[in-house]
C-alpha cells in the first residue's frame, strides 16, 4: 500500500503508514510502552505532591495518538502491567501497584485509548484539533489519578486537586504545544512523499 493510499483512506493513524503486519504490531506496542518507560524517567519531584512532573504523560498521549486506540490501548496497558510486575520504569524508577500515582498510569491507559480513537478520525492533522486531542487525553488522566491519589494518600479531593492537577496544568500546556507541532507536521511531511 503506498503513502498516498493511506493518508487518503479515512480513519489512518501514522502506525498505519507502515505495512501491515503482526510483527509490526507487535513491535509497535512493545516500542511504545518502552518509549513511556524511557520518558517516564525524565521526572522532577513537585514539592508538596507525591506525584512527579514526567514525560510518561505526554509519550503516553503520543503514543496512543500515532499507534490508535487498539494499539494504543496495548502498549499503555503492557506498560502498566510490566511496571506493576517489577519493571522500575515509572517514573523516578517506580514500580509495582501500590503507590500513590498509580491511577495516572491507569489514566493513561484510558487516555491512549481515547485518543488514538479520536486520531483515527483525523483529530492529529492539525494544530487547533491537536490541542484538543492533547486537552481530552490530559482530562481523562486526571480524571482517574486526581480521585485515585485522594484514596490513596487520604487527601481530601481538593486537597488531590491542588497536589495532583494544579501543579502540572504549565508542564502540560507545554506537551500539548509539542504535540501541536509535531503531529500535524508528521501528517505534512507525509503527504508530500505521497
Amino acid at each position: 500500500m503506498s503513502t498516498a493510499s493511506v493518508t487518503s483512506r479515512p480513519g489512518a493513524v501514522l502506525a498505519d503508514l507502515l505495512p501491515a503486519s503482526r510483527t509490526k504490531d507487535i513491535a509497535l506496542v512493545v516500542g511504545g510502552a518502552a518509549l513511556t518507560g524511557i520518558a517516564a524517567q525524565i521526572a522532577v519531584p513537585v514539592p508538596g505532591s507525591p506525584v512527579p512532573v514526567s514525560g510518561q504523560t505526554f509519550a503516553a498521549l503520543l503514543v496512543g495518538t500515532a499507534l490508535g486506540a487498539r494499539r494504543g490501548f496495548l502498549s499503555l496497558a503492557l506498560y502498566a502491567v510490566v511496571g506493576m510486575a517489577g519493571m522500575p520504569w515509572f517514573a523516578q524508577g517506580a514500580s509495582g501497584y501500590a503507590m500513590p500515582s498509580f491511577g495516572y498510569i491507569l489514566g493513561m491507559v484510558l487516555a491512549a485509548t481515547a485518543v488514538g480513537a479520536l486520531a483515527r478520525r483525523g483529530a492529529d492533522r492539525s494544530v487547533l484539533r491537536t490541542a484538543g486531542v492533547m486537552a481530552a487525553g490530559s482530562v481523562i488522566i486526571y480524571a482517574v489519578g486526581v480521585p485515585y491519589l485522594a484514596l490513596a494518600t487520604g487527601m481530601t479531593l481538593s486537597q488531590a486537586v491542588a497536589a495532583g492537577l494544579t501543579p502540572f496544568l504549565i508542564g502540560d500546556a507545554l506537551k500539548a504545544a509539542l504535540a501541536m507541532g509535531a503531529l500535524p507536521t508528521a501528517w505534512k511531511l507525509v503527504g508530500r512523499r505521497g
